[in-house]
């Protein structure tokens, strides 16, 4: 299988246009799930990529003892209140019941604490039945969960050792090794894969693809976070596999700005302020 690099070029062939009559929803709605007690800023993080990335719309669901910290972050974010602390199948069931409108992809996992494997399961298959495009990140990264997704369009977005607990094998240490079993794996439960790392490798089984766009800062916390939000606003408007390798270079690219304006000293924050810039030179508008 021959592996892609992602590039300007590519990046431009892959990224539609959008509509010049288009209005309010019809450049995509996402779900941000996630946050708990301690960590309220991986859900921001995530809907502002989200928002930044060309979605018209994105609700924030987070537990109600952090809703205020998030509705005060931007009034640009919908925060959808959830009952308890941990995601819970009564949570989840109360989260898809509360929706004001079916989002086109949910991002599940961000900074979440999960009370069992079973409330994410719940989670994804009500979204699942009702036609939304599944990413897992973080916290939902786990391996029960496999069978909900296959099949779907769903994408999982691990470092190595979320890699390791999802799949219950090591990712690789050498890139050869790395693309090879991701792509296995990609292919043997229906997904794509995008395995995050100083190189970026993205499968859905039938094609793979390698993001090099980086720099040493971006280790700070939080980038993966807007990785994952950027991922499901582009799954509102293409493939899974392309949303997740266009998403991984866009992500790259707003880092190197950063790192360009901050150096080392960048926070996951100057990602949100450096994508607009490093994604409008991909902007088209279609009569």
């Amino acid at each position: 299988m021959a592996v892609i690099t992602i590039n300007l070029p590519l990046a431009k062939k892959m990224l539609p246009p959008r509509k010049a009559s288009s209005k309010k929803g019809d450049n995509g709605t996402v779900l941000v799930a996630g946050g708990s007690r301690f960590y309220h800023g991986a859900p921001v993080l995530a809907s502002m990529a989200a928002l930044r990335s060309g979605t018209d719309l994105v609700y924030t669901a987070v537990p109600r003892s952090i809703v205020t910290e998030v509705r005060s972050f931007s009034p640009a974010l919908i925060a959808l209140p959830l009952p308890d602390d941990k995601l819970t199948v009564g949570s989840a069931n109360r989260l898809t019941a509360m929706l004001p409108k079916k989002p086109d992809a949910a991002a599940i996992g961000m900074g979440m604490t999960v009370a069992g494997p079973e409330s994410i399961m719940s989670l994804a298959r009500k979204l699942k039945e009702q036609g939304t495009k599944i990413l897992l990140d973080a916290s939902a990264l786990l391996p029960e969960v496999l069978p909900e997704i296959s099949n779907t369009g769903a994408v999982v977005t691990p470092h190595a050792g979320e890699y390791k607990r999802l799949f219950g094998e090591d990712a690789g240490k050498t890139e050869k090794e790395r693309i090879a079993n991701v792509q296995a794996m990609a292919k043997k439960h229906d997904i794509t894969i995008l395995l995050k790392g100083q190189v970026d490798v993205v499968s859905d089984g039938k094609k793979t693809g390698v993001n090099r766009t980086h720099n040493c800062a971006m280790t700070v916390g939080g980038t993966g976070d807007v990785l994952a939000g950027i991922t499901a606003g582009l799954m509102c408007k293409v493939p899974a596999f392309e949303a997740a390798l266009l998403a991984a270079y866009f992500n790259g690219l707003a880092g190197n700005l950063a790192f360009k304006r901050v150096g080392l000293h960048m926070a996951s924050t100057d990602l949100l302020k450096d994508l607009p810039a490093a994604m409008k030179h991909f902007d088209t508008i279609a009569k």
